[in-house]
């Protein structure tokens, strides 16, 4: 693909070796400056695909911004900090995540001081772009990461203002998991002629997810099935999906009084409660992390291969954006899923909208992770 040194040098201290399909198709239009909209599945690699693309357009030597990615929230805009930084390393690339939660001063301060790559949540860009400490001269790219999830959180207006104050010749690029009548309304007005990389939904994989549920009957039998299957399998770390807060609150309760470590995340949870709760899982200091879909944050654990819906989602769509963090990059995994008669249905249609087959659970389960 003709990438420079010093980012493949970055790309390869990753642990990336061999680009994903919408890689494959996706990064070569980027590179070349069309307009594009990229849609997959959850975990497929977008993320990492428009960082490369921007890292390779970089000016190093001009310090002021020059891509300016929109998410919809503060754990996504730092978890992509984190990818720029680590995919640039050897480039001595400058990346600021500006959301909100945080104090704005250090926004101004960082923004006034020159920094290449801003990403950001759609208030606090709108705020900063709009009293001019975030300029847009030299802003050449402008990336929408999870676009479904900004309009589905009301977010389709600020996107609107924000794209009002930059340059109409701007290189547009949308990444999302699903592709709306709304998106491309959005994509008409600051696009041109833009390249459709779109997967069709037969081509969604769970190859590498092994998918059993739990016939629990009843909701207040959940609790007793958790106990029994974390007690027999030696696991180092698995993610539990709840439904509702409330729920996340009662089972954190509960596991701590079985003297199971956890860590939480939750939607408008406080900023520096879930970089402490993230690092806690991440470094290994507690062995489940719970959480509810409101938080779309990429944890990519080495070692993570089980995630357990203690509900089922509502939406089939959220079905893969909660399983696939244990299958990324091909990763062998397990997903458990708790069902009770009234969740039959569901698992019934995830089946039919994945075309895949979810067993129930065998009694050697701790033979399989």
């Amino acid at each position: 693909m003709d990438l420079c040194e010093p980012l493949l040098r970055g790309i390869h201290s990753y642990g990336t070796e061999n680009p994903t399909d919408i890689q494959k198709r996706a990064l070569k239009p980027c590179i070349s400056g069309y307009d594009v909209i990229a849609q997959a599945p959850s975990c497929k690699g977008k993320t990492t695909m428009f960082i490369i693309a921007i890292l390779q357009k970089l000016d190093v030597n001009c310090k002021d911004c020059q891509a300016l990615i929109l998410v919809p929230s503060r754990e996504l805009a730092q978890g992509i900090r984190a990818v720029v930084l680590a995919l640039g390393d050897y480039m001595n690339v400058t990346c600021h995540a500006c959301i909100g939660g945080t104090h704005i001063r250090e926004d101004m301060k960082r923004l006034e001081a020159g920094v290449q790559v801003v990403v950001g949540t759609p208030g606090r860009i709108y705020d900063m772009l709009k009293t001019l400490v975030l300029r847009s001269e030299n802003i050449k790219m402008f990336v929408l990461d999870d676009a479904d999830e900004l309009l589905s959180r009301g977010f389709k207006d600020q996107v609107y203002d924000i794209l009002t104050m930059l340059s109409r010749t701007i290189q547009g690029i949308i990444v999302s998991a699903t592709m709306s009548s709304e998106l491309l309304e959005i994509a008409a007005k600051f696009m041109n002629d833009p390249v459709k990389i779109l997967t069709k939904r037969e081509e969604y994989s769970l190859e590498s997810i092994r998918q059993f549920y739990v016939d629990v009957e009843r909701e207040d039998w959940k609790l007793d099935a958790l106990y029994d299957l974390l007690d027999i399998l030696s696991i180092t770390q698995a993610v539990i999906f709840c439904n509702r807060l409330r729920t996340v609150t009662w089972l954190t309760e509960k596991l701590r009084a079985h003297n199971i470590t956890v860590s939480t995340v939750y939607y408008d949870m406080d900023a520096q409660q879930c970089n402490d709760a993230i690092k806690e899982f991440r470094v290994g200091s507690s062995r489940i992390l719970l959480r509810t879909d409101t938080l779309k944050v990429d944890i990519d654990i080495a070692q993570l291969n089980l995630v357990i819906n203690y509900d089922l989602p509502n939406d089939c769509q959220i079905y893969i954006n909660r399983i696939g963090r244990s299958g990324k990059f091909g990763r062998k995994s397990v997903a458990i899923n708790f069902i009770t008669k009234d969740e039959q249905r569901t698992l019934h249609d995830i089946e039919q909208y994945y075309n895949t087959k979810i067993e129930e659970l065998p009694m050697d389960i701790a033979d399989l992770i």
